[in-house]
C-alpha cells in the first residue's frame, strides 16, 4: 500500500485524463503531478513547508480540487467554507496558526481581511479558464509572483520542504463538538492513503471509471470519496461548480460518469428531476450510485435504484476516520437498504457502557481503528480522554450489528445537529444568541426535517422588559455564521425545559415540544 499521497496519485497514466469540469478541457494524470510538485515548490520557496497550515477558502470546482491535492501532498492543507462569515474565518484561522490563506484571484471574501487583521500570508489562485481543468499558479496579493512550476520539486532551505512524510499532518478539519469550541482533527498522509485506498477497493474503481463530483470540496466526504479515492485508481473526475439539480443532468450527458457521490438531500433533488430527463438516464448508464454523511430513507433508495437501474451504496463515514468506516458492498454481495453496511477499512465494534465490546445483536456505541483513523483532536486532552478508549475511537453513535456483520445506526449519543450532512454545534448557536441583548437564556437542539434529516431549533427566553422576533433573531445569527446554522425555529418561553435532574436536555427536547 503507499504510504504517501504522492505515491496513490502515481496510477493514472501520463496521458489519462484526471481532472475535468464543464466546459472545459480535462488535465491529464502527467500535468496533474507536475501541478502538485510545482506548487509545493512554490510552497517551500515562500518558507512554507511540511506541518505549516495553508488555509484553502476557494468556490467548489476542479482549481480548488487540484488545490487541495497539491497542499495536502507537501504542507497542511485546511479547507475552508467559503460560506463563512468574518467572524468564523477569525476563529479558525487563528486557532489553526495558519502561515498562509490560498483564495481565487479578485475573491472578497471576507477572510480576506481578517488573514490581513492576523498577519497571515495571502495568495491569489490564478487558473486559466481557457486552459486543463484544475490548472493554476500562486501569487502573492502584493503582486510578486511565487517562483515559477517546476515539474520536480525543490527543496527548500530547510529540512521541512519538498513532499511530505507519512507521519507529516496533510490535512485539518474543524469538527463540531456540543462545547462552544469546535475540535481540530489532524489528519496525517498516512490517514488520508488510508481512507482513499478503502473506498478505491470498496469500489472497485479502475482506469475506465469516470466520477460525477457535486460534493462540496471542504466537507471530507468530497475530498476523500469524491477526489482522493477514484484518482487513487487512475480513473477520472468531473468536477462541477456545486450541486445543482437544474444542471445535475447537462453535467451528467457532458462528463458520461459511471457513478456519482451524494449526501441523502441532493439525492432526494435528483429523483425529484429524473423523470424529465429519463433519456439521458438511458444514454450514461451508471455503474453504481453513493450515499453517505446522513442516512437514506429506504424508500428513495429504491426510487433511486429503479430510476437508473443501478445499485445505490449507502456508507457510513466521519470526519475523525477521515472519511469511511462502513459501506455496503457492490452486487453481486448483498446490499440491505437502512443499514450502512460492513466494516470498510478500519475495524468496527459495538462496545458497551463498561468498555468491554458487545457481541452481535446486542446494542452499544459503534467504535472503530485502523490506519484511517486520526490519533487523537489537537491540543485537547479532555475530547481526547472522552473519544478513545482501550484503542478504539468512540464515535459517540449508537448502533448494533447484526450476524452477518451490516451495521446499523439506531440513535445518537452526541448532541450535534446533523442537517443534511452538515454539521452544527448547539452550544455555538448559543452563544451567539446570548450575545443579543434581549435574550436571557437560550438552548439550540435538532428538530426532525423531512428530507435534510434534522434542522436547528431554538427555546429563548427574553430578559425582562424586552422583546425579539423570531425573524430578526434568526437574522441576528445570519450575520454572525453561516446560513446552515441558523434555527428554522425558534419557539419563545419563559423558561428552559430541563430534564429530572435539572439539567439541560437537548436530545429529545423537539419531541417534548411537539416540533417536527
Amino acid at each position: 500500500m503507499p504510504e504517501i499521497l504522492r505515491d496513490l496519485l502515481a496510477n493514472g497514466a501520463d496521458d489519462a485524463p484526471a481532472i475535468s469540469a464543464p466546459a472545459r478541457t480535462s488535465l491529464n494524470f502527467g500535468a496533474l503531478r507536475a501541478l502538485i510538485a510545482g506548487t509545493i515548490s512554490q510552497l517551500n520557496a515562500l518558507g512554507i513547508g511540511r506541518n505549516d497550515r495553508v488555509a484553502i477558502v476557494l468556490a467548489n470546482g476542479p482549481e480548488m480540487a487540484t488545490c487541495f491535492m497539491a497542499c495536502a501532498s507537501g504542507v497542511t492543507s485546511a479547507p475552508l467554507n467559503p460560506a463563512y462569515r468574518a467572524d468564523e474565518f477569525e476563529f479558525y484561522l487563528s486557532d489553526l496558526n495558519a502561515r498562509a490563506l490560498i483564495v481565487e484571484q479578485g475573491s472578497t471574501s471576507a477572510a480576506i481581511e481578517v488573514a490581513g487583521k492576523l498577519s497571515v500570508r495571502l495568495l491569489d489562485l490564478i487558473a486559466d479558464p481557457q486552459g486543463p481543468a484544475g490548472n493554476f499558479m500562486l501569487r502573492e496579493r502584493n503582486g510578486i509572483p511565487a517562483t515559477t512550476p517546476t515539474t520536480t520539486s525543490t527543496l527548500s532551505s530547510t529540512a521541512t520542504g519538498g513532499f511530505a512524510q507519512p507521519g507529516d499532518v496533510s490535512m485539518v478539519l474543524h469538527t463540531s463538538g456540543t462545547t462552544s469550541r469546535p475540535k481540530i482533527v489532524p489528519l496525517s498522509q498516512a490517514n488520508l492513503v488510508a481512507s482513499a485506498t478503502n473506498i478505491r477497493n470498496s469500489l472497485q474503481f479502475t482506469a475506465q471509471d469516470c466520477g460525477l463530483n457535486v460534493m462540496p470540496l471542504f466537507h471530507i466526504h468530497g475530498l476523500i470519496a469524491g477526489v482522493l479515492a477514484p484518482l487513487a485508481a487512475g480513473s477520472q473526475v468531473f468536477c462541477t461548480p456545486g450541486f445543482n439539480a437544474l444542471k445535475f443532468f447537462s453535467w451528467m450527458d457532458e462528463a458520461k460518469p459511471s457513478w456519482y457521490t451524494a449526501v441523502p438531500t441532493m439525492h432526494q433533488a435528483i429523483v425529484s428531476r429524473a423523470k424529465g430527463n429519463a433519456d439521458i438516464i438511458t444514454r450514461n448508464p451508471l455503474r453504481f450510485l453513493r450515499s453517505s454523511s446522513s442516512s437514506m430513507p429506504p424508500q428513495v433508495i429504491k426510487e433511486l435504484e429503479d430510476i437508473f437501474h443501478a445499485p445505490l451504496i449507502e456508507a457510513y463515514g466521519m470526519t475523525e476516520a477521515t472519511h469511511q468506516m462502513a459501506c455496503n458492498p457492490l452486487p453481486p454481495a448483498v446490499r440491505k437498504p437502512g443499514k450502512v453496511g460492513i466494516a470498510a477499512g478500519p475495524e468496527v465494534a459495538i462496545m458497551g457502557l463498561d468498555g468491554a465490546l458487545l457481541p452481535r445483536g446486542d446494542t452499544g456505541e459503534i467504535v472503530i481503528r485502523g490506519a484511517n483513523v486520526t490519533t487523537g483532536y489537537e491540543n485537547n486532552p479532555k475530547a481526547n480522554d472522552e473519544g478513545f478508549l482501550n484503542g478504539w475511537f468512540r464515535t459517540g453513535d449508537q448502533g448494533v450489528m447484526d450476524e452477518e456483520g451490516y451495521i446499523s445506526i439506531t440513535g445518537r449519543l452526541k448532541e450535534i445537529i446533523n442537517r443534511g450532512g452538515e454539521k452544527v454545534s448547539p452550544r455555538e448557536v448559543d452563544e451567539i444568541l446570548m450575545d443579543h441583548p434581549a435574550v436571557a437564556q437560550v438552548v439550540c437542539f435538532g428538530m426532525p426535517h423531512p428530507k435534510l434529516g434534522e434542522e436547528v431549533a431554538a427555546v429563548v427566553v427574553l430578559r425582562e422588559g424586552q422583546s425579539a422576533t423570531e425573524r430578526e433573531l434568526q437574522s441576528y445569527v445570519s450575520s454572525r455564521a453561516a446560513d446552515y446554522k441558523v434555527p428554522k425555529k425558534i419557539l419563545f418561553m419563559d423558561e428552559i425545559p430541563k430534564g429530572a435532574t435539572g439539567k439541560l436536555q437537548r436530545i429529545g427536547l423537539a419531541a417534548k415540544l411537539g416540533l417536527g
